[in-house]
């Protein structure tokens, strides 16, 4: 529709509200870029998966260079080079017709085990984009959708996800500000890292403090499965254990840690996997709470990393905490205050802030 039609649309018709044509066309620009994030997303992991990324940040190139360093073919190769030029992901160099990337796209695209690996994200979102007819339905009907349900895209991506921060942060920064811990990991403690779906942070734990023992649990079967994979592949079978269980059913006493990591909003019963956390803690125990940063109101959380957290959590925090017992759907923005009511609500008497991320708020509670 032309600017003359809908100029004549609200003319004619009286309940058409008045169009600010410059304000339409902002808008139309805003969802075209929101456009090109989305369909980019697939050819993010593209890159990724086959090489492209890390054959470019080697040396600039051109197509069929870059094809025939990966064994790819050379006009898919020129369409995507094309596309991550107008994204902003690669350099274009119009006089050699050749592509590039600047050291810090190459530092955030092209190392799994770095401390800013961004690929991931991207499948996570595709993973779970997958079961949009799913979410649609339970709109409809009020019902969940369990974690378990989603494809395994979910499952990897969540690692490849939060992995790169929990490996930047964990051990520089978050252990060390808890009351005492960092001492008796080093000493020799017993943790309990609850939800840990493929185990990134119970083996970053178990590596760095070779005298504790840690149990990593979770209520999905095919990630456990994954974490022993990883906790072998590593020769951390002898400290490291996990098993199929969900937080309000964890059996352990006398712990000295125990761990929640960007998990507890997902629950159901988040009050319950408190009351029985309390129950596991040694009397001087703590419990280390890893959740999404966010305020404690909507308008603090009108911000770019509110709406990523918003939206994955319509896909998978809302409904996988719908889909359980216990009447509660925090959503990956609970905030500050609702994870205290919570916590307090099982009963401990301590609580504070001790480190935050532009993306992880990190809680310690005590018994």
């Amino acid at each position: 529709m032309s600017t003359d039609q809908i100029h004549e649309q609200q003319t004619t018709s009286d309940p058409t509200p008045t169009i600010d044509m410059d304000v339409l066309m902002g808008f139309v620009g805003q969802v075209v870029g929101d456009l090109g994030a989305t369909i980019s997303a697939g050819n993010v992991l593209i890159g990724e998966k086959l090489g492209l990324y890390r054959a470019l940040a080697q040396h600039p190139t051109d197509a069929a260079g870059l094809a025939g360093a990966t064994g790819t073919d050379e006009r898919y190769v020129e369409e995507w080079l094309r596309g991550q030029a107008a994204g902003g992901y690669v350099e274009y160099d119009a006089t050699t017709s050749s592509y590039s990337m600047t050291p810090e796209k190459a530092f955030a695209l092209t190392d799994p085990d770095g401390p800013v690996f961004l690929p991931g994200a991207f499948e996570l979102a595709l993973g779970a984009l997958k079961a949009r007819p799913q979410i649609e339905e339970a709109f409809r009907r009020g019902t969940g959708y369990g974690w378990h349900e989603h494809d395994s895209e979910v499952f990897s991506g969540c690692e490849r996800f939060f992995r790169p921060g929990y490996l930047m942060s964990l051990l520089p920064e978050w252990i060390p500000a808890l009351e005492g811990v960092q001492h008796k990991l080093e000493q020799g403690a017993r943790v309990a890292d609850l939800g840990c779906g493929h185990g990134a942070s119970t083996l970053l734990m178990a590596e760095a403090f070779p005298n504790s023992r840690f149990t990593g649990s979770d209520y999905h079967q095919g990630s456990i499965e994954a974490a022993r994979e990883r906790a072998a592949e590593k020769g951390l079978g002898d400290r490291v254990a996990f098993e199929v269980a969900g937080a309000q059913s964890v059996e352990a006493q006398g712990l000295d840690l125990v761990t929640t990591f960007d998990c507890l909003h997902d629950m159901g019963d988040p009050v319950g996997a408190a009351c029985r956390i309390r129950d596991t803690l040694a009397t001087d125990g703590t419990w280390m709470i890893v959740e999404p940063a966010a305020g404690d109101t909507v308008e603090s959380n009108l911000n770019p990393v509110g709406r990523v957290y918003y939206n994955f959590s319509t896909f998978l925090c809302v409904p996988n905490a719908m889909s359980q017992a216990g009447g509660y759907a925090l959503g990956a923005q609970a905030g500050e205050a609702a994870i205290r009511q919570v916590v307090t609500d099982a009963g401990f008497t301590r609580f504070r802030r001790v480190a935050e991320t532009p993306f992880n708020l990190v809680f310690e509670a005590r018994p």
